[in-house]
């Protein structure tokens, strides 16, 4: 099945995104990646805002998917999470950024709405990490004295900050050891 044209945007949209940065491509950068005019590239998204929504409406859906996914395939809080933290392994196999981190670090040239949106990202994050810390609190995998959101916060960030280094580094394989080292701290036989 062919892609469309305007799918075929927002892939390459969102691979500038994660590469470049968003501030730092253009429309014309995009028409030339998809071989088109740029006027049709303006015909699919007027502005570059209405781009940039459509892009992050895209991949959060997508991303409920599949953290929906993860959650009737994998039964342990431990491999759920470790699934979870594969989603950012894999995107920098690709040479790719994680698309939040990207945006995150260009938060004053976004536009307001785009803004709410990365937030909205965060929060689909943390509620759900949330939701897997306390099912492994509860099923005895972590330890009892952990704050749920907290712990949350504190996973989300050592996988987008070894995702950062390991971007930068060019190396993937620095993110697993250092998601593992924090997975061993919720654990009940981790010295507290």
């Amino acid at each position: 099945m062919s892609i469309g044209t305007r799918d075929l945007l927002l892939k390459e949209a969102e691979t500038l995104t994660r590469t470049r940065g968003y501030a730092a491509f253009s429309y014309a950068d995009l028409a030339e990646r998809v071989g088109i005019r740029k006027a049709s590239v303006h015909h699919h998204f007027p502005t570059k805002e209405v781009l940039g929504v459509a892009l992050i409406d895209g991949y959060l859906a997508e991303f409920k998917r599949a953290l929906a996914k993860v959650l009737e395939e994998e039964r342990s809080a431990e491999a759920r999470l470790a699934v979870y933290s594969g989603f950012f392994i894999d995107s920098l196999r690709d040479g790719l950024m994680p698309l939040c981190a990207a945006l995150s670090a260009e938060t004053a040239a976004l536009p307001q709405s785009m803004r709410a949106q990365v937030s909205t990202f965060f929060e689909l994050h943390l509620d759900w990490l949330s939701g897997v810390v306390r099912d492994g609190i509860a099923d005895g995998e972590f330890r009892a004295d952990l704050d749920v959101r907290q712990t949350a916060t504190m996973l989300l960030s050592v996988l987008e900050g070894a995702s950062l280094v390991a971007w930068a580094l060019k190396d993937s394989a620095r993110i697993q050891p250092t998601f593992g080292q924090a997975l061993e701290s919720l654990s009940e036989t981790s010295p507290v």
